[in-house]
């Protein structure tokens, strides 16, 4: 039977429509989303979303939570949150015993004697764009990342042909997340708010870059946070406020132009991570209504970026997919929370490792004074001096042991003692308390309660640091921080809770309610943009928040085969 001409050319028109109409499973080999922004801010709890809802406006924070998929309950699965392995857990889909950041640094003695190494500082590179006369630090790289990033698995299977870039205040938080293959990470001198990079990525700044630095938006900046005319540290003075969120998000803008990401025929990756809420929540607190202000301040500005996206994306927001996450929580100031009558309190840790050090030489060295740990310690990990206990013929076992064995009496010392006589008329003052230790040895060989709290440890292993006990106060008690402020480093749930939201084409928009982890981010995108998981993923994908691929669409098609875009890159955005 014949097919009436009439309805042959109706049936070819819906063949040819079908085949230019944007694919319900479109990835990165086809462009769809242009543009996908992994978006961290330092430092955010994840209760500040419900906290200060009422002060968001339409198209901050409240764009992405009433337009996205909102998870309530996202928890790092690790027990020691700082900013390095936080960023680079949510770039891996890895924990630390994957990833391998275990802290933001720590010995090496073999790299150096004096002071501890970051987690990102690599002495055979160099940091270019300095201003002239500043003094020479160390280059920068991922050297010490031992997993791929969502951003690498992306330039593999493209061939290169997607860009990734990473951009922060700090170094650690723009290398770790945009990994080892990154076209470029950008981050601020300290000292004069230049945005500067390492020989790692390129042998000197693009122009768009140098163009920036030189331009007038620092001095704008200072004068914004009305910085006195002689300072000498931006990050210090300008770093905390407001000024340098917008200031950071302006940066961010320029490249975006400057490289033309999201303007090719394959999906560019930009991570980038704000600040500004850690140097200032540092200082004073979850709690405090400077910090409601800074929160209020990065809404608006996210308001001005996500605008700006939409209106220099090819197809604005709909072809971009944007995820909102933290690298960790924050413990309340301790004084706040022993007003309730939780047992929280400051340790002075000088004096913890001085007791320590009293306590090995007394079972090792009698009468001597010999450092048996190391200078500059930072919890949750004492760092051991391995050739003062060699000295002694101690090796790492019996070393972490005797440490370990002493750390509940050298805690016992710093409790402050009941001056009542008989039983107290009134609540006692709160004192540092232990509540677990672990050495490295038995992390690395797993000897851990199996239970969801030994999880958080075994997952917080790190081979970097040498001989090192970890040491868990017991909640709320903090060590490191200044008079009046507060941190993070514990397995506990205020430092573990952060934010995780989806916005973009594929997520369905609503609240959900139930255990997710950061993880998860690199897992989900990866399985949406149709590329490999990166190496030592080990998240989940978050099905429950994807619609039908039937209703996923995009707002221009990008034909198969499609002439890549003709921006043309400078020397310095290529990577070998």
């Amino acid at each position: 039977m014949s097919i009436p001409k009439r309805l042959l050319a109706c049936l070819l028109i819906w063949v040819l429509a079908i085949s230019w109409a944007p694919r319900a499973n479109a990835g990165a080999y086809d462009g769809h989303p242009k543009l996908v922004i992994i978006l961290v801010l330092d430092q955010f709890r994840a209760d500040y979303l419900e906290r200060y809802r009422s002060d968001f406006k339409a198209r901050g924070f409240k764009l992405l939570t009433d337009h996205g998929a909102y998870f309530t309950d996202c928890y790092f699965g690790y027990a020691n949150t700082e900013t390095a392995p936080g960023h680079s857990t949510i770039g891996t889909g890895a924990y630390t015993d994957g990833h391998g950041i275990g802290s933001n640094e720590w010995w090496d003695l073999g790299r150096n004697k004096d002071r501890p190494v970051t987690s990102v500082e690599d002495e055979r590179y160099s940091l270019v764009g300095l201003p002239a006369g500043a003094k020479t630090e160390p280059g920068a790289s991922p050297r010490n990342l031992i997993a791929s990033t969502i951003g690498d698995e992306l330039r593999l299977d493209t061939v290169g042909g997607s860009r990734v870039y990473g951009v922060s205040l700090k170094d650690r938080a723009a290398i770790l997340p945009a990994g080892a293959t990154a076209n470029g990470a950008f981050w601020m001198d300290p000292a004069s708010g230049r945005f500067i990079t390492s020989t790692y990525y390129m042998p000197q700044l693009p122009d768009w870059a140098q163009s920036f630095d030189d331009g007038p938006r620092i001095a704008q900046a200072l004068s914004e946070a009305q910085a006195p005319a002689d300072t000498k540290s931006f990050y210090n003075v300008v770093g905390p406020t407001g000024v340098a969120v917008s200031y950071e998000l302006d940066f961010a803008k320029a490249l975006i132009t400057g490289t033309g990401l999201g303007k090719d025929s394959t999906t560019d990756l930009l991570t980038l991570s704000i600040s500004s809420t850690d140097l200032l929540g540092h200082k004073v607190g979850p709690d405090a209504e400077e910090q409601r202000q800074l929160v209020d301040a990065v809404d608006a500005d996210l308001d001005a970026f996500f605008t700006w996206l939409d209106k220099n994306i090819e197809g604005g927001l709909g072809n971009v997919w944007i995820v909102l996450t933290a690298d960790h929580g924050i413990a309340p100031v301790p004084e706040n929370a022993a007003k309730f009558g939780l047992n929280a309190t400051r340790i002075d840790l000088k004096k913890l490792v001085d007791n320590l050090n009293y306590s090995i030489n007394q079972k090792f060295s009698p009468g001597e004074k010999i450092d048996y740990l190391l200078p500059k310690q930072s919890l949750p990990y004492l760092a051991l001096n391995p050739p003062a206990f060699d000295r002694a013929g101690i090796n790492e076992q019996e070393a972490e042991q005797a440490v370990q064995d002493f750390v509940p009496a050298a805690f016992a010392s710093l409790a402050t003692p009941n001056e009542e006589k008989g039983p107290a008329t009134a609540k006692l003052p709160p004192s540092p308390a232990l509540y677990r230790t672990y050495t490295r040895l038995q992390m690395a060989q797993g000897q851990l309660p199996g239970t969801p709290f030994g999880k958080l440890i075994d997952h917080s292993y790190s081979p970097n640091g040498g001989w090192y006990v970890m040491v868990i106060p017991q909640a709320f008690q903090l060590a490191g921080a200044a008079p009046g402020g507060t941190t993070h480093y514990s397995p506990y749930a205020y430092d573990r809770h952060v934010p995780l939201v989806f916005y973009g084409a594929p997520f369905a928009p609503g609240t959900y309610h139930g255990l997710v982890e950061p993880v998860d981010i690199a897992a989900t995108f990866a399985s949406l943009l149709g590329v490999n998981q990166p190496s030592s993923s080990v998240g989940h994908v978050l099905t429950q928040a994807l619609k039908p691929a039937g209703e996923v669409v995009y707002p221009k098609a990008v034909p198969a085969g499609h002439a890549r875009a003709t921006h043309k890159r400078t020397a310095s955005e290529s990577k070998p």
